[in-house]
């Protein structure tokens, strides 16, 4: 799909909706479908003290925590008093144990045993934006498969105060141990709804009010956004970008320019930039 700046931005199915400059109005329909798989085993362990410390903070009931032997510095004791204010037990272990728990892992000494990561519905993500009186911010993961990608990529939405990530059911990585650990607590602030199918998703958060961007070498260079409306930032698979079927419902297609020997960026890179975009175009200085 292609875009001049003429047209870019304007939804092909929908002609008679006003330009790039306009704000579309928000209809109600009803609300996206959300079905969630069974939780993983390994959803329930959280490695590393930054992310025990936000799971300590957060309102996700904790089972134990595990410490390692002999460890000591200011982050192990606010863990302990964390832990002793909610009556969590600690238990004092082995290194080697906590390899174990996290199969090699870079725990840093600390394994939480919390309950499982929750997923949240499309409705949660709007009553996010709901609640801070803005205008729906959602990024959408086609096929993402990297937990370091995942987990870097809910650190900047947190960062910038994106209203949620929307990733589908297949295909992608979901929300596990590595994602907790990269994502360095933002896990715990940053909702993820998980879509049976992406597209008909896709169709929905348009009808809501939501225009859809993705990313493509021919698309728009991304300094020419609009980033006021209510967006949804739809980021590719790591080799293959965005799949076809996805990238027919985008009502424009952004790009970043290079003009370096490299003409790729790391998804969670380039979803970075376009996230702190959107964060400039609402948050003028």
């Amino acid at each position: 799909m292609t875009r001049d700046n003429k047209n870019f931005g304007k939804r092909n199915s929908q002609p008679k909706k006003p330009s790039f400059s306009k704000k579309p109005a928000r209809q109600a329909v009803k609300p996206v479908k959300d079905e969630v798989e069974e939780q993983e085993t390994d959803r329930d362990l959280v490695a590393g003290r930054l992310p025990a410390i936000e799971v300590l903070k957060s309102e996700r009931d904790i089972n134990k925590i595990f410490l390692q032997e002999g460890l000591s510095g200011a982050k192990m004791e606010e863990i302990q008093n964390l832990a002793k204010k909610r009556s969590v037990q600690i238990s004092f272990v082995p290194k080697t144990k906590l390899d174990q728990l996290v199969d090699g892992m870079n725990h840093q000494g600390v394994v939480v045993a919390a309950s499982a990561f929750q997923y949240a519905t499309i409705d949660d993500l709007f009553a996010v934006a709901a609640q801070k009186n803005e205008d729906p911010f959602f990024i959408l993961l086609d096929g993402v498969e990297d937990p370091h990608n995942l987990g870097s990529i809910m650190r900047t939405a947190d960062a910038i105060g994106a209203h949620g990530i929307i990733i589908p059911k297949r295909r992608a990585v979901g929300l596990t141990a590595t994602v907790a650990k990269a994502s360095t607590g933002a896990i715990e602030h940053v909702p993820v709804a998980r879509v049976t199918n992406l597209v008909q998703a896709i169709k929905e958060l348009k009808e809501r009010g939501l225009w859809l961007y993705g990313t493509d070498m021919e698309g728009q260079d991304y300094r020419q956004w609009e980033t006021t409306l209510p967006i949804g930032l739809v980021m590719g698979n790591e080799g293959k970008g965005i799949s076809r079927l996805v990238k027919e419902q985008m009502d424009g297609m952004i790009t970043i320019p290079m003009t370096g020997h490299v003409q790729s960026l790391n998804a969670s890179v380039a979803a970075s930039l376009l996230m702190y975009e959107v964060y400039r175009g609402r948050n003028k200085i």
